[in-house]
This record gives C-alpha cells, sequence and structure tokens, in this order.
C-alpha cells in the first residue's frame, strides 16, 4: 500500500526539476497526480517517466482563468482534489540596483500570483470533501536568509512563506480538514540553478553567479520525498510550517 493511495494531488510546474521530481514521489506511491505546465512537452515527458495515473494540464499559473479551468477539470476527471503543490517559478538575477520593474512584476505574477490563485482555488475545491487534504507551496531558503543576487526571486519566495502561514490559519479558522505548509530548498540541482551557475542567461554587470556551496548540492528526489511526506498523512499534525532542505546551511554563520 502506497503512502498517498486514494489521494488526488495537482503538481504546478511539473514538467523538470523540482516538479517533476515531486510528480514522481507522489505517483509511485499511490497518487494519482494531475502534472501541470506551460510547457507542454516536459510535462507529457513527466507523465511518462513517472507512470501511475497521471495525466497532463496545461496551466499557466499566473492566470486566473486557467486556474479555475484546470481546477474544474481536477474535480471532474477524479472528483476530488487532496494535494496541491505550487512548485511552479522562475528567476532573473539582478540585485536591487539592477532589477527592472518588468522583471520584478514577471517575479511577481509567476511566484506570488500564482501561488495566490492556487491557494484560493486549491482551498475552495478541498473544502468541498471531508477528507485530509495538503497544500505545499515551495519557496526557498533565500526567504529566510540574504541573497544579494536574487532580489526579485528573495522577495516573491519571502511572501510566500507568508502566505502560507497565513492560509493555514485561515482553514483552521474555518474548520477545514486542510494543512498549509512551506518547504524552502536551499541550492538544488534543476535547469533553473545550472543555468544561473553557468552564467546564463546572461548575468547583470556586477552580478556573478553562485559557486556551489560549501556543504553540497542536493538532487531533485531530495525535495520529492519532503512533498511526499507533507502530502501523507504522516504529516498529519504538521501544519503551518517552514521545512528547510539545504544540508544545514540555514544554520551557518
Amino acid at each position: 500500500m502506497g503512502r498517498v493511495d486514494g489521494k488526488v494531488a495537482l503538481v504546478t510546474g511539473g514538467g523538470s526539476g523540482l516538479g517533476r521530481a515531486d510528480v514522481i514521489a507522489l505517483a509511485r506511491e499511490g497518487a494519482k497526480v494531475v502534472v501541470t505546465d506551460i510547457d507542454v512537452e516536459g510535462g507529457e515527458e513527466t507523465v511518462r517517466l513517472a507512470g501511475g495515473d497521471c495525466t497532463f494540464m496545461k496551466l499557466d499559473v499566473a492566470s486566473e482563468e486557467e486556474w479555475k479551468s484546470v481546477i474544474a477539470k481536477t474535480l471532474k476527471t477524479f472528483g476530488k482534489l487532496n494535494v496541491l503543490v505550487n512548485n511552479a517559478g522562475m528567476l532573473i538575477p539582478g540585485t536591487i540596483e539592477t532589477i527592472d520593474t518588468p522583471q520584478w512584476r514577471k517575479h511577481q505574477t509567476i511566484h506570488m500570483d500564482g501561488c495566490f490563485y492556487g491557494l484560493k482555488y486549491g482551498i475552495e475545491a478541498m473544502s468541498q470533501n471531508d477528507e485530509p487534504c495538503s497544500i505545499i507551496n515551495v519557496s526557498s531558503t533565500t526567504a529566510l536568509l540574504g541573497y544579494s543576487g536574487v532580489f526579485a526571486y528573495a522577495a516573491c519566495k519571502g511572501a510566500i512563506r507568508t502566505m502560507s502561514k497565513t492560509a493555514a490559519i485561515t482553514c483552521q479558522d474555518q474548520g477545514y480538514n486542510i494543512r498549509v505548509n512551506s518547504i524552502h530548498p536551499g541550492v538544488i540541482t534543476t535547469p533553473l540553478v545550472t543555468n544561473m551557475q553557468a552564467g546564463l542567461p546572461d548575468l547583470p554587470e556586477g552580478v556573478e553567479p553562485p559557486a556551489p556551496p560549501i556543504w553540497g548540492v542536493g538532487e531533485p528526489s531530495d525535495v520529492g520525498y519532503m512533498v511526499l511526506y507533507l502530502a501523507s498523512d504522516e504529516s498529519k499534525f504538521v501544519n503551518g510550517t517552514e521545512m528547510v532542505i539545504d544540508n544545514a546551511s540555514i544554520i551557518r554563520p
């Protein structure tokens, strides 16, 4: 028997990286998984890699209408929603001095608006059933520490951290059987991190690509296992928390 047997999960940004690892972990433990992404080819490849009962739906997380449509399709197809992983994201390097307004707004629409719509319509769907439900918002260690070269990204990840806590309290106050937690990966071997370390895309003047941390680099599956735990009923008493996945860099001076 799988750890998430009978649960229906939706993962955003499931076409690669952390999202793909999340899908694979959930599918292998018995969940029915809706894989979403703007990258159709990547999303469909994730479905093939994960096996199990997975289906792909195209979703631009910055679009409220697309969120409504995908949630409605999920409920029509599977009859319920138990797990939502708000994972979709992007990163344009830049300091407070170099980031421009369009880049700032792009971070906001994908990270903050995407998480907002996911929470809003995910909670609406989950509140329709009495089963244990879990929302997992992917933040970052940049929400907990200072990183000069990723100002906009860090600001939005910090917002996701606090949105998670307030949503957890709201669900508890409303008597919903819905937990909301945030996870905070450090440096993980994803295309986003690999491109930054290679200096791609071109970095603004004065912004250096990050070097691999001395305490090591994590694998996407390290995050997938945490998502699996929070999605399962094993974590039924874990709510409104910040789960850090970074091999203890958070406590280094």
